[in-house]
Order: structure tokens, then sequence, then C-alpha cells
């Protein structure tokens, strides 16, 4: 599909993907090389067309986001299929599956630590839920063109599909009672995130092998979608062997 996107990151990660081709980038007038240098080297190497355009006209498309000064223009990218997802991963499998996210915020966010661990693909809905725009990619920092992400029509078949292959699927659940540091995450997993306000669907929790929670102290029992996801993630990143660099 064609995408336009804005920001530094995204521009400049969308060049560096396979997964996407972009092709022209405008920058706006007055605006300096620095923090460009990467986009500028890439776009001419690859001879994509580089306009110098006012700055309002990038206002006027990003609706006054924060554009930085850069705007590219993706001719071809697509959704990934669920076989594709099985095919590039890295050790014990790692899905992440979105059950109705809807801000792009938050899916970009949940996008990025995704790509952080080492998540293989992340799967999302095709109805009731945000899909890729350019606030997602922005939010994702990029990393939207660097992970498979799979747009699915029906979320619990998918989760059957998935565990079919031997794969285990935890949903987060704040009414669960064990929590994520209390359960062997190093198997070949899938971690279901419900969505905002509302959490997993029953349909979903129930094609689910476990549920998991957060420990909380505070008087508030529930987190952003994202921090939640993003905690979830880490705690499966460090069970096995892989902690993050500082």
């Amino acid at each position: 599909m064609a995408l336009w996107i804005y920001g530094i990151n995204p521009v400049y990660e969308a060049l560096r993907s396979d997964r996407c081709q972009i092709r022209e980038v405008w920058v706006a007038e007055g605006r300096g090389p620095k923090g460009l240098e990467g986009i500028i080297s890439r776009a001419q190497s690859e001879k994509i067309p580089i306009s110098k355009v006012e700055r309002s006209k990038l206002d006027s498309l990003t609706k006054n986001a924060p554009h930085q000064g850069v705007v590219g223009f993706i001719d071809q990218w697509a959704y990934a299929d669920l076989d594709e997802v099985f095919q590039g991963g890295e050790g014990e499998p790692f899905l992440l599956i979105l059950d109705g996210i809807e801000d792009p915020r938050n899916l970009g966010a949940l996008i990025r630590t995704a790509d952080a661990c080492g998540v293989w693909g992340v799967i999302i809905p095709k109805d009731r839920a945000v899909g890729i725009t350019p606030v997602v990619a922005k939010s994702s920092a990029g990393a939207v063109f660097h992970i498979p992400v799979v747009h699915v029509t029906n979320i619990p078949t998918t989760v059957r599909r998935i565990k079919e292959r031997g794969i285990w699927v935890a949903g987060a659940a704040a009414e669960a009672q064990t929590d994520l540091y209390h359960n062997d995450l190093t198997v070949p997993l899938a971690v279901v995130i419900g969505g905002e306000g509302r959490g997993m669907r029953p349909l979903v929790k129930r094609e689910c092998d476990l549920l998991i929670s957060i420990p909380m102290k505070g008087k508030i029992n529930s987190l952003n979608a994202s921090v939640a996801g993003s905690i979830i993630l880490y705690e499966v990143l460090r069970q096995r062997g892989h902690t993050p660099h500082p």
C-alpha cells in the first residue's frame, strides 16, 4: 500500500528497510542538514528524489505533527502473512498479538518494543483497531519497517493456528492469579495484549493457554497497554537469557 511518513527516524529506517520502497523525500525549505545526513546520503545513493518544499506544506500534510522538517512517500509497503513471520525468526518463537489497540501511539510504542525484544512478528486485527498509519510509524521510531506486522480478520482463529504450531499463548489479564514472574516464558510463546480499557475480548481470552498479570501495589489497578506490553516482553527477554544492554 502507499503510505507517507514523517520524522527523521521513520524516514531513515524506511530507507534502510527492504520491506518497503520510498519514492520521494520532501525536506522543508530552510531546514539545515543537521540530523538529515543519513537520509540524504541514503536517498542519493539509491537515486531517490529529494525535493525542497515550503514548511507550511509539510505542516498541512502532517496536520502540524512534529515532522522535523522531513517527509517520505512510500509506494510499496505491505502487511506480512503469518507464514512469513515463521520464516525469519531467531531462537524460540516469540510473537505479539494485539487484540484491539485503538491508539496509534500505543501501537507504535508496542511495535518499537517488540522489535527491541526480538519478537518475530506483531499480529493485529483488521476491525476495531488501528492499522499502520503515519502516527504509528513515527511512534515506532521506524521499527514498523523492520518487523513483520500481520493484519488478520479473526484473532481467535489466528490464535488457534499459532497453537497448532506448538506455541503457548499467554494473555495479559489483571485478574490472573499468577503473575508473569512466576511463569516459564522461555517456551515458544505468543503474548496477547488487549485493547485500551476493555482488555482482551472473552473469545480471545478463552483461547489462551495461560493468563498472566503484572504485580501492582498502587491504588490504580491497570497500566497503559503499551507499558504493560513492554514489561511482559522484556520479562520474556530476561528469562531467555538475553538481558538488554543498558
